[in-house]
């Protein structure tokens, strides 16, 4: 299924959004944030392979996600952690916004978490279900 190179990649991933989490909830620490960083890109790199990372960063729809996420991760390494985040994070919607109607189907059919995503008002910022949209 994976290989072992993809399972240090999808580990690398998860423990640079760790840091990258904790580095945001102890006040923007720069070197937890630089870190996460670190880990985040090493990890996106194994788990699809260096060409496909490099162009999937290259897309021509993908320049302005690409340039203001890197430009976010040179903010945070040169101690300006709270612009660089958020300028990353303003980069990371635009890189990763189109995957995130997959995640919410994927979500919506785990037992616990797709209930709790029909409520009304998780519902709105969730996105509607495709039987919503087609029956009105």
């Amino acid at each position: 299924m994976f290989t072992d190179g993809q399972k240090i990649g999808i580990g690398l991933t998860a423990v640079g959004v760790l840091f990258m989490m904790i580095g945001m909830l102890t006040f923007f620490d720069a070197g937890l944030l630089a870190m996460g960083n670190i880990l985040f890109l090493s990890g996106i790199t194994l788990t699809i392979g260096f060409n496909r990372t490099l162009a999937f960063f290259a897309q021509r729809n993908k320049i302005r996600g690409t340039i203001c996420f890197l430009g976010g991760i040179l903010l945070v390494f040169c101690k300006w952690a709270v612009v660089g985040i958020f300028v990353e994070i303003f980069g990371i919607l635009n890189l990763f916004g189109d995957f995130f109607p997959l995640v919410f189907a994927f979500l919506r059919r785990l037992p616990i978490i797709g209930s709790a995503l029909s409520y009304p008002g998780l519902s709105n910022v969730s996105g509607k279900r495709k039987r919503d949209i087609l029956c009105g």
